[in-house]
């Protein structure tokens, strides 16, 4: 195992092995690239990443919920204003949905300002007969289907940044400037109602909610005028997959003495990139931001104790989210025995369920999909899993976007095969779109309350 002692800087990770990389060939423009974004602004500050850590801790102790979502892989295409309102609406309707279900306070950490590249099964890809490099996500090289094109380029990079940085301001407005308020919330919730008419455990939900704010404004509260009520707490997260630029992105604080990656408040890693003697490792464990990674059905108990003193060693709760990704098939066969040698071990940790990559699969039609009813079967399994051990499922960790994709097949709008071709936008995998999202937090409300 690591020497988590051993010497770190921002930079050590080149001394390791790292997968998932892109090879650039430039490599004088690579340089180039890294130190401007090295003199370039930070997204955020230090004391907003140990705001989202203290809430983080919160979870640790039962006391929150985390809701992390967003794009599967963000497009410099699809990158609009509609878009972004359209997705921080979701995930504040999911937020009051979930808040009422468990009442308890939702930490909200978007997959948004930097989910720009994303791993693949394979270096090369076949699209209509011809075998091209893998698209790995925008900040890398372009999704057209030419072979020049997905030649990765070191000016995806300031390009990524600059979408990011915009982003970021936008939905940072929105959380503060009346936007997420609970009238307006109310309001999209109704919208909601009505499109799903024919679900009657929904509905009741829905009815219950209406009724508490209504009581709220029976009682004097005016919510318009209310910063608590009119504003939202928002964080940020990303894979942290390409490690030339979140090094760049890294910042000492002199008050605590730490690095904090200032890219975005939160930070993970993947299934494909944990190895613990490889460069993702390296870099995350000396980072003081919130890190996750993924727990796949490959991670043994052994490797995920070692993980988790390598990122953790201090034991700091908030500091380390384990995102659960298994597939509704398998996860009970798998999880059970991991959550609980991480009981036994003492060690305090998030534990949160995606529950998408696990459960991609191949329609009639030829795409990629995920069937909503496995989606929301791995979601039950995984709370069934720790309320049989006494532990605490702190999260969720979803791919969707606020747009009427389809692109997953199910849920109220009974998305079938043939609908898959209708709007089919994603980049890469498929998302839930609005709706479904807003569906799966509804039911998961519901699990809560029964449980």
């Amino acid at each position: 195992m690591r020497n988590t002692k051993k010497e770190w800087d921002r930079s050590s990770w080149r001394n390791f092995s790292i997968k998932q990389q892109p090879k650039y060939g430039d490599q004088n423009n690579l340089k180039k690239v890294e130190n401007q974004l090295t003199s370039f602004p930070s997204f955020v500050y230090f004391n907003e990443i140990t705001q989202l850590k203290a809430q983080l801790a919160k979870i640790c102790k039962g006391d929150a919920f985390l809701l992390q979502g967003g794009d599967c892989a963000e497009s410099f295409a699809e990158f609009s204003e509609d878009n972004l309102k359209d997705y921080f609406k979701v995930m504040l309707q999911m937020t009051v949905a979930l808040m009422y279900g468990l009442g308890k306070p939702v930490v909200k950490v978007g997959r948004v300002a930097g989910q720009f590249a994303k791993p693949r099964s394979s270096d090369y890809e076949v699209i209509n007969g011809t075998k091209l490099p893998s698209y790995r996500g925008d900040m890398v090289n372009s999704i057209a289907p030419d072979e020049t094109a997905r030649i990765p380029n070191p000016d995806n990079l300031l390009e990524a940044y600059k979408q990011s940085g915009v982003t970021l301001n936008f939905l940072r407005s929105l959380a503060s400037g009346g936007y997420a308020s609970l009238d307006n919330i109310n309001s999209w919730i109704s919208d909601f109602a009505a499109q799903a008419k024919d679900s009657s455990k929904l509905l009741s939900l829905i009815k219950e909610i209406e009724n508490s704010i209504s009581f709220f404004k029976a009682c004097g509260f005016n919510l318009s005028s209310s910063p608590y009520y009119n504003s939202a707490d928002f964080y940020t997260s990303h894979e942290a997959l390409i490690l030339n630029y979140e090094e760049a992105l890294t910042r000492f604080n002199p008050i605590d003495e730490k690095h904090y990656c200032c890219s975005a408040h939160m930070l993970w890693i993947g299934d494909r990139t944990k190895d613990i003697n490889e460069a993702h490792v390296e870099y995350m464990r000396g980072i003081a931001n919130p890190i996750a990674f993924k727990v796949g059905p490959s991670t043994d108990k052994e490797n995920l104790i070692k993980l988790i003193e390598t990122l953790n060693p201090e034991n700091e709760p908030g500091r380390l989210t384990l995102i659960s990704r298994m597939g509704a098939g398998r996860i009970d066969d798998i999880l059970p025995q991991l959550v609980e040698t991480v009981k036994q071990s003492g060690y305090q940790v998030i534990w949160s369920c995606d529950p998408m990559h696990g459960n991609t699969e191949k329609s009639s039609t030829n795409y990629k999909t995920r069937k909503f009813e496995n989606i929301l079967s791995e979601v039950r399994k995984f709370f069934n899993i720790h309320q049989s051990i006494g532990t605490y499922a702190g999260g969720i960790h979803i791919e969707m976007t606020g747009q009427n994709v389809t692109e997953c097949l199910g849920g109220t709008q009974q998305i079938t095969d043939i609908d898959l071709k209708d709007r089919y936008h994603t980049h890469c995998d498929p998302r839930l779109n609005a709706a479904q999202s807003l569906e799966l937090a509804f039911l998961i409300a519901q699990e809560m309350q029964n449980h």
